[in-house]
């Protein structure tokens, strides 16, 4: 599940061919509960090792100067006032929550406020539901606080912090740049910072463990990369 030498893909689950046949928004699969299963079901302990060396260069400010900014000038500068304030939090070691997070998206979405969402929200057409229940913040909260435990290997609380926002899903807009900018949080809080942010921009899947351990193989490929 961990093999390095491997190409690095993004995978479908099983159950995403179940959900494009049911062909609705609003079916009662939970894909937050999906992934909590996931979460539980990967061996982390292998995941690859990271190495802390200088960057040669940051690979989320290159891709947010190069593809984003080409693609959209105002995209790519809210994204790099929200990646320095996410830098700067991470040289306080501030702890990684909602109301973090929610600094960040402020600036991603130019928005004077980005609460939790207060229902459920839908994802890839309607094919992934995340659903809400009293507990889910104060849930994602927890996760997040286990982004801190050494007896986790630094590539798999990564990976875990980014599926956990795309799955807790908390905002109502920008879960994607969200997930991105947390992983790039945890990173550059134990001194990683990855050359190349591009290749992690691929779709995956709630319910495919697999796929979670192929982010965090690729992670170690690109922080290999540089040498």
């Amino acid at each position: 599940m961990f093999d390095q030498n491997s190409a690095v893909s993004p995978r479908r689950s099983p159950s995403d061919s179940f959900s494009a046949q049911a062909g609705s928004a609003r079916t009662r699969y939970d894909s937050l509960s999906a992934w909590l299963g996931v979460r539980r079901e990967v061996d982390w302990q292998h995941a690859p090792a990271l190495q802390r060396v200088s960057p040669d260069r940051d690979g989320f400010r290159s891709w947010c100067e190069g593809p984003v900014r080409q693609r959209d000038p105002i995209r790519a500068e809210r994204l790099l006032a929200a990646h320095t304030l996410a830098r700067e939090d991470a040289a306080r070691r501030s702890p990684l929550n909602f109301a973090l997070l929610a600094g960040w998206q402020r600036e991603v979405l130019a928005a004077p406020g980005v609460p939790f969402r207060v229902s459920d929200a839908y994802a890839k057409g309607g094919r992934e539901r995340y659903g809400l229940t009293p507990r889910t913040q104060a849930d994602f909260d927890c996760s997040l606080r286990e982004t801190t435990d050494p007896d986790i290997p630094l590539v798999a609380r990564a990976t875990r912090a980014h599926f956990d926002v795309a799955f807790f899903h908390p905002f109502t807009d920008g879960n994607a740049r969200a997930a991105l900018l947390t992983l790039v949080y945890v990173l550059v809080r134990e001194d990683i910072v990855l050359p190349e942010v591009g290749p992690l921009q691929t779709t995956r899947y709630a319910d495919d463990p697999a796929g979670a351990a192929d982010l965090a193989t690729l992670i170690g490929v690109l922080n290999r990369r540089r040498h």
